[in-house]
């Protein structure tokens, strides 16, 4: 396989879609059981594109490329069981996840999931569903905050359910629309921007707060 195929993840998605399902047949469903397992289940992994991926695979399968039951049963499962594996993460790291210990941690998307959690409970985890980056730090954070196995489950799995099936239907029935169709590309971008852009504004605001207090102290 072309390594620098998956470039195309970011910036083409509907052309890496299509070359994985037409050159290596069942291999799209093993692809996108991964990208969606580590985007739910490994923090790190937050940068990698869910909702327009899903829309933009759902365009695709309306080409009969992809076929849209597999791939809805698929990325529903690498959803869930990335969600789950986030879970038992994050109850096995317990509080320490606050501390600032864990470099790998980002703490600003913690801190903005955790204010999300406690705002909205229980239902953060259904709600988190829809929400570039929160989505990633949810489970960790009710693993850490003990919340109850089931309840959690039942929240994780209708979640995934509505989400993947919302966005994957919504572009196999819409996507191949001259207009959507024509600005795939800007859709998947978007959907990145959305993610990155505000991790990237609080680490700012983070900075130059820092660099204000500096300067207040040496004052």
């Amino acid at each position: 396989m072309d390594w620098s195929l998956f470039l195309d993840l970011f910036t083409n998605a509907d052309r890496f879609l299509t070359t994985i399902a037409t050159e290596y047949g069942i291999l799209i469903y093993i692809v996108m059981f991964l990208i969606f397992f580590m985007e739910t289940g490994i923090v790190i992994m937050a940068f990698l594109p869910g909702d327009s991926l899903l829309f933009v695979a759902g365009a695709v399968s309306a080409t009969g490329a992809i076929d849209p039951w597999i791939l809805t049963a698929v990325v529903t499962l690498g959803a869930i069981t990335g969600n789950t594996t986030n879970y038992y993460l994050g109850s096995w790291l317990g509080h320490k996840i606050y501390d600032g210990s864990i470099s790998w941690i980002d703490q600003e998307a913690l801190n903005k999931t955790h204010n999300f959690y406690v705002k909205h409970g229980g239902k953060t985890i259904f709600l988190a569903r829809f929400v570039p980056v929160v989505r990633s730090f949810a489970p960790l954070i009710a693993g850490a905050a003990s919340m109850r196995v089931s309840r959690f489950e039942l929240y994780s799995i209708s979640g995934a359910f509505a989400w993947v099936y919302g966005l994957i239907w919504a572009g196999h029935l819409f996507g191949n629309i001259p207009l959507i169709r024509n600005h795939l590309t800007t859709i998947l971008l978007c959907g990145i921007a959305s993610a990155l852009v505000p991790t990237i504004i609080l680490a700012t605001i983070k900075f130059f707060k820092r660099r204000f207090s500096q300067n207040t102290t040496l004052q």
